[in-house]
């Protein structure tokens, strides 16, 4: 992660805003939630969900739901795959695990 060193105003309220440079290291956007750690005197703060999620599907339903804000046509998932994304959600995942099937790309 590349070093940068930003100055932030505290409000009256006790809030910050990010800077800009720091949110697009981290990744988040309005809505996204940040985690504050206090360790030997300093801050750290990182997204509250890294572990967890795919930068290149954040990514994707980032510009899905661009796309639903504004209007535009969003087509039906086909059944097939409507069916096996509601069979898997919530599912635990194992990104080292090894692929069984065949994939096309």
């Amino acid at each position: 992660m590349p070093e940068i060193h930003e100055i932030a105003t505290l409000t009256s309220k006790g809030q910050i805003t990010l800077p800009k440079s720091i949110r697009q290291v981290l990744g988040v956007d309005t809505g996204a939630k940040v985690a504050f750690d206090l360790r030997a005197g300093e801050v750290i703060v990182s997204r509250a969900d890294a572990e967890h999620e795919d930068p290149v599907i954040g990514a994707f339903l980032g510009l899905l739901e661009a796309d639903i804000r504004a209007g535009r046509h969003v087509q039906e998932l086909p059944e097939g795959l409507s069916l096996a994304m509601l069979a898997n959600a919530g599912r635990a995942v194992n990104l080292d695990e090894d692929i069984e099937d065949e994939v096309a790309l």
